[in-house]
């Protein structure tokens, strides 16, 4: 394990010298532009395991991506290796159909700390809701981005994430009731504590999430990616691409349904992931939106 075949992987070929805010932001959009946040290895019989070594082969060697486990640990990894000041959180996520926050700590996320400023590096939330810049944490200002307007709140020592984003305009109207698009523009995303947290936190959730049948994970097969001016995404057969800032205050959002033959074609041609076991996509509806 080494930064440069890390920094080789995501294409960054900046400073490593400077610990500044700077140089936090473009290590990081290198890694989501780069990394997809993906949990096929669930659909095509692989186990994912929080080993770091095993996360930096899949993502670093194999050219994979990961889900919040893996992507954020490596990211910790690498901050960490070039002096920043890290430690991970655990938050739970907001579940828009039953409009409730999880009761299981499933997502992890990086907290860095810059000049005495705290900042939320979190690569592994996927879609619309991926953050593109590190976020300040304090609590009630707008922080504008491409992707919209975050916001995080706090309320007795427990912090909220929650995003505004601009109007939809989608061609393929027959998709426009579709259950994978989010019809509120301002979505609750996770909530969160600044009590540090390990990998050794999130052991049971990594067996849970891709074994159970409640778990939202075994009921989608999902793969996304950040581009330069939105994201894409594949969820079962569904190919999503967005452009952010189509027009003024609009996302273009396009889906096509793919054919059974088209996905391996459409995995290695849009996210640059060719898979070494057949994958079975699959999109039970409800749970998860773009």
């Amino acid at each position: 394990m080494n930064l440069e075949e890390y920094f080789a992987r995501t294409g960054y070929k900046g400073s490593t010298e400077k610990q500044d805010l700077e140089t936090l932001t473009d290590i990081f959009q290198h890694h989501i532009r780069a990394v997809p946040f993906e949990n096929l290895s669930i659909h095509c019989g692989e186990k994912i395991t929080l080993e770091l070594e095993h996360v930096y082969n899949k993502i670093v060697r194999r050219k994979r991506g990961g889900w919040c486990m893996e992507n954020n640990q490596l990211l910790g990894w690498v901050l960490r290796g070039l002096g920043y000041d890290t430690s991970f959180l655990g938050a739970y996520v907001f579940n828009p159909h039953q409009n409730a926050y999880a009761t299981l700590m499933t997502h992890l996320v990086v907290k860095v700390v810059i000049d005495g400023k705290a900042y939320v590096v979190d690569g592994g939330f996927g879609v619309s809701y991926q953050m593109w810049q590190p976020m300040e944490l304090v609590s009630g200002k707008d922080q504008p981005q491409a992707p919209g307007i975050f916001r995080f709140t706090e309320k007795n020592g427990v912090w909220y994430l929650e995003k505004m984003r601009r109007k939809q305009y989608i061609p393929n109207q027959s998709f426009s009731n579709s259950d994978l698009l989010e019809k509120k523009e301002c979505r609750k995303v996770y909530m969160f504590s600044l009590e540090p947290r390990t990998v050794e936190d999130f052991r049971f959730q990594c067996t849970y999430l891709q074994t159970s049948p409640d778990s939202l994970f075994t009921k989608k097969s999902i793969c996304t990616l950040q581009t330069p001016d939105g994201f894409r995404a594949l969820i079962g057969w569904t190919l999503t691409e967005t452009m952010y800032n189509y027009k003024e205050n609009m996302d273009l959002v396009e889906f096509v349904t793919l054919e059974e033959e088209e996905v391996e074609k459409t995995l290695k041609e849009k996210f640059n992931i060719t898979l070494e076991r057949r994958l079975v996509p699959i999109n039970v509806k409800g749970s998860y939106t773009i």
